[in-house]
């Protein structure tokens, strides 16, 4: 087949320069048959099968394999007969040629059958809805590769998308994924689509009918936004937010970023969404964030206070002052060790409550059978007990980052009370850490044993110093009483003494 500069040649040559056709074919090379072809059509030949390949073994077997894929179609559908079913059942008439042959025939027919899934395109209302979905992405965090899951809502009309990426899909990180994407839409959408999400669907009934979860009704009670579920397995109901997930991974988190934390990741994530307000989307005439600015005030309102997004559950402390929550043990302090206690479980933290107040608070743990241990709720039961001290696990593992000069003062202090005093110093020194930072004290510390006061008033000495250097202070004003400006400037009367030694 010739190019289409060289059938430009050939057409050029037989209708404005009048050549003959025996001539362009001497001249170009080419045979008269090329030439006519040429000069007969500008667009090149189609190649067209004129008749159907042989197929010496198939060939007398393709009408019986037609008509077992037409009976297919009236067939339950988990019932009908498959490629191997088929190969079998014309073996047994006779057929002697390959598996693989009769699977291509199959899937040819089946190609030619086919037809593209089309959809209907929407067009919504300011504020009218958005879509919500989860995706996964894998990211380096702190220095170990791990899959994170992200939580997507997107705003139907001006498509503004927010992602947040959490260690699970729980029902708490479904909700702290909605209430951040609230705040960062500055209103809440009046309808949102959904998948039939656990943390949203308790049971799927007939058509649209669901059994949602309690706790979903309450918090969709709460933003008074409606709810709508997608038909189950038809996500291309909510498409928007579908296309969402893979367009936040190659364009968020590309060739696995590395970041030292959530709260980094997350921090990038924002980032990146806010940034995206730029971009015009295809067949818009205002890019996403001028659209956003439009939808904005049709949101609804945000309520005054935030829903609550955590798990609550009562516990009972065990003889180790901890409480137990998906097979990880979490400390609570020795002085306030009340039997029963509330806790509240969210995304990134573990709060330990007794009656309304806080008593600790932990980073949540993901992994299993672990014991989450704050040394300092253990001070002051070691305090008491300071034998125990050397073998305390939530100091021990402490012991193992905490500073070299620590252990510099643990020694003065053994060396100058040997008999536990001087742990019992040591223990109210690190209680200093429930009131200043680590680092801070760190260098009291340090200040402290260069000038030789290595124990607890002489660091609290070190740490006012260090708070607040600039501190001055000012001279007593004695005009009133003229009697005490000379004192302290006196010479000493020595004659004191000898009158105290002789009893006089």
């Amino acid at each position: 087949m010739i190019k289409v500069d060289e059938r430009e040649k050939i057409r050029r040559a037989y209708y404005v320069e009048e050549k003959s056709i025996r001539q362009i074919a001497r001249e170009l090379h080419h045979s008269r048959d090329t030439v006519k072809k040429a000069i007969a059509s500008a667009e090149p030949a189609t190649y067209r099968l004129k008749k159907q390949r042989p197929a010496p073994v198939l060939g007398p077997y393709m009408d019986r394999i037609d008509e077992l894929l037409e009976e297919n179609e009236r067939l339950p559908r988990k019932q009908r007969r498959t490629c191997r079913k088929i190969y079998e059942e014309i073996v047994a008439d006779g057929y002697t040629g390959s598996e693989s042959r009769v699977r291509g025939y199959i899937a040819e027919k089946r190609r030619a059958k086919k037809k593209r899934k089309v959809y209907i395109p929407l067009e919504f209302d300011p504020a009218e809805g958005a879509q919500v979905d989860w995706g996964e992405a894998v990211v380096i965090l702190d220095g170990k590769e791990v899959t994170v899951q992200l939580f997507l809502m997107r705003l139907c009309y001006s498509r503004r998308l927010f992602m947040m990426a959490f260690p699970t899909q729980k029902q708490e990180a479904f909700f702290e994924g909605h209430v951040r994407a609230f705040h960062f839409f500055g209103g809440v959408p009046r309808q949102i689509i959904y998948d039939n999400l656990k943390a949203a669907v308790f049971r799927i009934l007939d058509g649209r009918n669901r059994t949602e979860q309690d706790r979903f009704i309450l918090f969709r009670s709460h933003y008074l936004f409606e709810s709508r579920f997608c038909t189950p397995g038809q996500g291309h109901e909510k498409g928007r937010v579908e296309k969402g997930v893979g367009f936040g991974r190659r364009n968020f988190l590309a060739a696995v970023p590395d970041f030292a934390s959530f709260q980094r990741l997350n921090d990038h994530l924002l980032a990146a969404c806010r940034a995206d307000d730029a971009r015009q989307v295809d067949r818009q005439s205002v890019t996403i964030g001028e659209a956003w600015a439009m939808e904005k005030p049709y949101l609804l309102p945000l309520p005054e206070k935030d829903f609550e997004c955590c798990v609550s559950k009562p516990v009972v402390l065990n003889g180790f002052s901890q409480v137990e929550y998906d097979t990880n043990r979490y400390s609570v302090p020795t002085n306030q060790a009340y039997r029963n206690l509330m806790l509240k479980v969210y995304p990134f933290r573990i709060d330990i409550l007794h009656l309304n107040d806080v008593i600790a608070s932990h980073p949540r743990c993901y992994e299993q059978k672990q014991d989450i241990l704050d040394p300092l709720h253990y001070l002051p039961l070691l305090e008491q007990r300071p034998g125990a001290f050397d073998h305390a696990k939530p100091v021990r593992r402490w012991r193992e980052s905490w500073p070299p000069v620590y252990e510099q003062l643990l020694e003065h202090l053994r060396a100058k009370w040997p008999d536990g005093k001087g742990v019992r110093e040591f223990i109210r020194i690190l209680k200093l850490h429930s009131e200043h930072p680590a680092d801070l004290i760190a260098q009291a510390v340090t200040q402290a044993l260069e000038y030789g006061c290595g124990h607890l008033d002489g660091i609290q000495l070190c740490l006012r110093q260090l708070t607040d250097p600039g501190t001055s202070i000012s001279a007593i004003d004695l005009t009133k009483w003229p009697q005490l400006i000379d004192v302290g400037t006196q010479e000493p009367d020595l004659s004191r003494y000898d009158q105290l030694l002789g009893g006089s």
